[in-house]
């Protein structure tokens, strides 16, 4: 199971958070891998000024937005499932 964690805290919240979590949701749907990659929501990585902050399982990823989503989605879980 790969856990993604996504911050939801003040300065993540305004750069956009739930819209990478809604975005996070429809790839997982239309990907088939609900069984495989959960979503949870986290507050305060401690990088704020870089956020949208996440973590995959222990690893933390910076940056996200609604336009770099599926890239990163595609890039880190996928290819990460792939690699199990």
């Amino acid at each position: 199971m790969v856990t993604i964690s996504v911050c939801v805290g003040s300065a993540c919240h305004l750069k956009g958070s739930y819209k990478v979590i809604e975005g996070l949701q429809r790839l997982i749907k239309e990907n088939n891998v609900e069984n495989q990659v959960e979503i949870k929501g986290a507050f305060c990585i401690g990088r704020c000024t870089e956020g949208v902050s996440a973590m995959v399982n222990d690893e933390d990823f910076f940056s996200l937005n609604e336009n770099n989503v599926d890239s990163f989605f595609h890039e880190t879980i996928i290819r990460g499932l792939s690699n199990e």
